[in-house]
């Protein structure tokens, strides 16, 4: 499937903030764009029903417009683990589902970017993950990492990993989330060394960064 899947090395590392930036760099270049987040938790009631501030990030981003239900059709009010989430809605996430969803969104556009939701093995039931939906999509990946204290591991433990599902993993970001995060150079540095695929973009901390203003960082 022509397209990236971004992925992070944990909860909060700056996946949407990635996915945004990446349509706006598309856009800048006069591709036609569209994000999609299919599954999300901690959504906010609304009077147009479930809306997740990702999803709706990702929308505003993309250069085509479409419903909200179709850029996140699965859409869960609890801020837990996504397929928590969806047994307590009597839901029942499945990874060919999905699959198909994204299959039938390709042609939408020139460049679709598709989030996951937490981490790389983040589950979506008993026995599938969103790497198993990564997988079925034979989709490129970008792994976000959030620079902060056990990134190294958490970075290198998530590459062995996409590497062993038989994806390419295109590239990754060095994510600056932490503040007060120590030796952050030297942690780039040790990533950069021990990664073999490249790093795409170093996002500098800002307290509300604009994926317009992040499009600079990157180099594809």
């Amino acid at each position: 499937m022509q397209g990236l899947f971004i992925t992070g090395t944990d909860t909060g590392v700056g996946k949407t903030l990635v996915s945004c930036s990446l349509l706006e760099y598309f856009n800048q270049r006069g591709h036609s764009t569209l994000g999609l987040k299919p599954v999300a938790a901690g959504c906010d009631s609304t009077a147009q029903g479930l809306r997740n501030e990702d999803a709706v990030a990702m929308m505003q981003s993309s250069s085509v417009k479409l419903p909200y239900a179709d850029i996140n059709p699965y859409a869960f009010e609890p801020a837990i683990a996504p397929h928590l989430a969806a047994e307590d809605a009597g839901v029942c996430l499945d990874a060919e589902v999905l699959s198909q969803y994204c299959h039938s969104m390709e042609s939408r556009a020139d460049k679709l970017i598709i989030e996951g939701a937490g981490g790389w093995k983040v589950p979506l039931n008993t026995h599938e993950g969103f790497d198993n939906l990564a997988r079925k999509l034979e989709i490129s990946v970008v792994l976000v990492v959030g620079i902060k204290l056990g990134c190294i591991n958490h970075a290198l433990l998530t590459v062995e990993a996409i590497s062993f599902s038989g994806l390419k993993l295109e590239g990754w970001v060095a994510n600056c989330c932490d503040p007060d995060a120590e030796r952050v150079a030297e942690n780039i540095l040790t990533l950069e060394q021990k990664i073999a695929e490249p790093k795409l973009a170093t996002l500098p901390f800002c307290e509300t960064p604009l994926p317009k203003e992040m499009v600079q960082y990157f180099c594809l």
